[in-house]
């Protein structure tokens, strides 16, 4: 009679939600590694029992923790970005790191378009303005039509394509730059990001985040988005230099931005709060019931793979 496999061991870095918790657990010992108050004495003493780590995008996997676990087989990631997690050191040790790409595409693209409306058409200023009391003794200023204007979506990938099908049905015109041209769609493709910045009324983040994006919209780009041009973020708050971005929105420099994520989050630029040409949202791009089960989902789906079947269904 042959002994069962032994249950895997899991480190999960920080919090993930409780009903997936409570699904992971049911089939994997899980050691909650944000609980623990020494941590190098753990990985001393536990380390090698660990078969994977289970993180987000936001808790990620560092170099040396990835190194202290002599054993570790898989880091499985909640959300789609991987900065946070040090892919090079894992793959060089042979170790398997997946995401959930795909099934946040659609809700992210939402959000993306939401928060373009929102500060083009001044939708939250106005909401203050009522609720402050103020419309029973001033009119509100006009706010500029979306029709008309062009999007520069950068990064034209899956979530960029699904903005851009959104943001044409609103009249918007669509223009792009990414690392090549896509030849799958029909917008026009501008080479240089600061080309792109300068013919562009709203531009789009939707790149990764990473050294390769490390504050990729400076002074210098802000510059050529000009007076007129707003900002949409939702990618990483690492794409954005966010002091340029303060003294652009303070200075006139750019017309206005919308922000879902930041550089040091949860901690927003108190510049940044004052400001009424701004749009601020709690990195809620994914933030729906249905994307995040279906997040979880595909979570479990990788993880039981791996293990079960020896392969993961979406490996970076």
């Amino acid at each position: 009679m042959t002994s069962p496999a032994p249950i895997a061991q899991l480190l999960m870095i920080g919090p993930l939600s409780p009903a997936l918790v409570e699904r992971i657990e049911q089939t994997y010992r899980v050691h909650r590694f944000w609980e623990i108050d020494d941590q190098p004495g753990w990985l001393r003493d536990h380390g090698d029992s660990i078969d994977a780590i289970a993180t987000s995008g936001v808790f990620g996997a560092r170099a040396e923790l990835i190194e202290a676990l002599p054993n570790l087989k898989a880091i499985i990631s909640f959300g789609v970005g991987y900065d946070a997690i040090a892919v090079d050191t894992a793959k060089k040790r042979g170790i398997t790191v997946t995401n959930t790409p795909s099934v946040l595409d659609n809700c992210v693209a939402d959000t993306a378009v939401a928060i373009l409306l929102d500060l083009g058409r001044r939708i939250s200023e106005a909401d203050r303005f009522v609720r402050a009391g103020e419309w029973q003794n001033a009119r509100f200023p006009l706010a500029s039509s979306i029709g008309g204007k062009v999007c520069g979506i950068v990064g034209m990938g899956n979530i960029g394509r699904a903005i851009a099908k959104r943001v044409e049905a609103f009249g918007m015109t669509v223009i792009y730059h990414n690392r090549r041209r896509r030849d799958d769609v029909a917008y026009t493709y501008h080479e240089t990001l600061e080309g792109l910045l300068e013919a562009a009324d709203y531009a789009v983040l939707v790149v990764p985040g990473g050294s390769a994006t490390d504050k990729l919209i400076g002074a210098e780009q802000l510059r050529a988005l000009g007076p007129k041009g707003y900002l949409v973020n939702i990618a990483r708050g690492s794409v954005v230099d966010e002091q340029a971005l303060v003294t652009a929105l303070q200075s006139g420099t750019i017309a206005g931005a919308a922000l879902d994520v930041f550089a040091d989050e949860p901690q927003v630029p108190a510049a940044l709060l004052t400001l009424d040409n701004v749009v601020l949202t709690p990195h809620i791009g994914s933030g729906t019931h249905e994307t995040r089960q279906a997040m979880a989902d595909l979570f479990c789906t990788n993880l039981d793979g791996f293990f079960r079947q020896g392969k993961a269904v979406t490996p970076v």
